[in-house]
This record gives C-alpha cells, sequence and structure tokens, in this order.
C-alpha cells in the first residue's frame, strides 16, 4: 500500500513548533514537513495582500515538496489567506482560530483577554467568533496587542525580562480589568507561558488552539484518505526560507520545551534544517 502524502505544517516563523507538537500527539504516524518563513516573520504588521501573497507561496512550496494537505499554524495568516488557499489548492487547507469559545465557557469573571498581532485583529476570524461565542454569552473579550513578542521569540527570548517587561505593559491593563482568561492568538505565544506565570502568576488560565487544531486535523486526514496508521512513527523535515544555521538554536531550544515541559531544552540537539525558496 502506498503510504499518504506528508502533511505541511506552515508559520511565519518559530511559534507554530507549539502546533507541530500537538500534531505529533495526535498524528504519531504522519510523515510532517514544517516550513518557517524566517526570511519574512513577523507578518502580524504587514498589508493584507503581502500576508496573503506570502502565505500562498509558502503553502505552494510545500505542495511541491509533496505535502498532500496543509496546515496554516499561523493565526495572521489564517486570518486573511484560508478561502483564497483553498481556491488556489486542490488539497485539504487546515487554519487556525483563535480560543474563544473555550475561553467564553471557562470565564467565571465574565472578562477574558485576547493577545494578538496586529494582523489577527484586523482579520474577521477573530471577530467572527467573538460574535458567536462571546456576545451572546455577555462575556466582555478585551484585546491587547504587541509587535514585539514575535521578535523575541524568534530571537530565543521567550523567558527573558525583556519580554516580560513587554508582557507586563500590554497586559497589566486586561489584569486589572478582571480578566481570568488569556487567548494566545497567536501560536508565537505559548512558549512565553514561563513570562507571563513570571509576572502574572494565575491570573489568567491560559488558552490556545494547537491542541484543537490537531483533532480537527485529523479528522480532515481522515476523511480525505490521508491519514497514516499509527503503527510506525513519522518523520518530521524542517525548512526555513532564512538562514538554516541561525535558525537552529531557537528550533532545538523551542522543540526541546514542547517535548520535555521546558526542562533544560539547551541540551536538546539542533535539528536539520533545510533552506526551501518560496
Amino acid at each position: 500500500m502506498t503510504p499518504p502524502p506528508p502533511l505541511g505544517v506552515f508559520d511565519s516563523g518559530v511559534g507554530g513548533l507549539s502546533v507541530l507538537a500537538e500534531l505529533r500527539r495526535a498524528l504519531p504516524g504522519q510523515d510532517l514537513l514544517y516550513l518557517a518563513d524566517t526570511a519574512h516573520v513577523p507578518y502580524g504588521a504587514r498589508p493584507d495582500d503581502e500576508i496573503r501573497a506570502l502565505t500562498e507561496r509558502a503553502v505552494a512550496a510545500l505542495h511541491a515538496q509533496g505535502a498532500g494537505a496543509v496546515v496554516v499554524a499561523c493565526n495572521t495568516a489564517s486570518a486573511f489567506s484560508l478561502t483564497h488557499l483553498r481556491e488556489r489548492f486542490d488539497m485539504p487547507i487546515i487554519g487556525l482560530v483563535p480560543a474563544v469559545k473555550p475561553a467564553v465557557q471557562a470565564t467565571r469573571s465574565g472578562v477574558v483577554g485576547v493577545l494578538a498581532t496586529p494582523g489577527t485583529l484586523r482579520g474577521t476570524l477573530l471577530a467572527d467568533v467573538i460574535r458567536e461565542w462571546a456576545e451572546p454569552a455577555g462575556v466582555q473579550v478585551l484585546r491587547a496587542v504587541s509587535t514585539e513578542l514575535v521578535p523575541l521569540v524568534e530571537a530565543g527570548k521567550a523567558d527573558h525580562v525583556e519580554t516580560r517587561a513587554v508582557l507586563r505593559e500590554v497586559l497589566t491593563p486586561l489584569a486589572q480589568a478582571g480578566a481570568d482568561q488569556l487567548v494566545l492568538g497567536c501560536t508565537h505565544y505559548p512558549f512565553l507561558a514561563a513570562s507571563l506565570r513570571a509576572e502574572f502568576g494565575d491570573t489568567f488560565a491560559l488558552l490556545d488552539s494547537g491542541a484543537a487544531v490537531a483533532r480537527h486535523t485529523r479528522r480532515v486526514l481522515d476523511a480525505a484518505g490521508l491519514l497514516a496508521p499509527d503503527t510506525t512513527a513519522g518523520t518530521v523535515r524542517y525548512f526555513v526560507t532564512g538562514d538554516p544555521a541561525r535558525a537552529a538554536p531557537v528550533f532545538a531550544a523551542l522543540l526541546a520545551e514542547t517535548m520535555h515541559n521546558g526542562e533544560e531544552p539547551h541540551r536538546a540537539p539542533a535539528p536539520r534544517i533545510e533552506r526551501l525558496h518560496t
């Protein structure tokens, strides 16, 4: 029997590794191709048309590498590109939706926060889920935005005094307003958990959509006949559009964090990363 094609996973940078970890848990037999557009990260402040164009080029590159489906593991790219991609490519395209629904269901204060990039806040997906879930429940959604956090994670500073200062500035108003749930509206942001805990303790429950999108991806692949059996372990290939050597230490640290709950990530070996032009 011919094995199913690999699943492509795309993000503007290293943040999608948080989604990749959930996909590996949900799809242990699936071969995966991870592409980080490190030559153009961050996407959040870019014009809408440029975000769509960069995302299309990345998905086309993964398709050329043999991907039979692609997870757009980037909230900003998902906010602007999903409809366009589904019209352009004859394969399943799976995107991210901010985890507003579980935040609304879990809140006791009636106030939830969303930490996102400017691009995600401009897009329609966030507004749609707020309208569908928060407004009928009478839950107030407060938005916080930063252009600094993604570059800090990309620079290997997810748990750093500089990062904590940014989080303190942008999230203190949400804490003071009584938010008890914080939706992490960017795949880079789960890697900020240690900094968030250092600054805010248990003020916020942290929610992201990685596990949910992994479960959804399994259902989509199964329905399309693209799901690999779980009997053998799948492989992962890593690609970047920028400098592989520069990306390798950050990849190693964040991959170790997803596998070992943050214990001594600096001891993880650097993964083999290939350069891919899009």
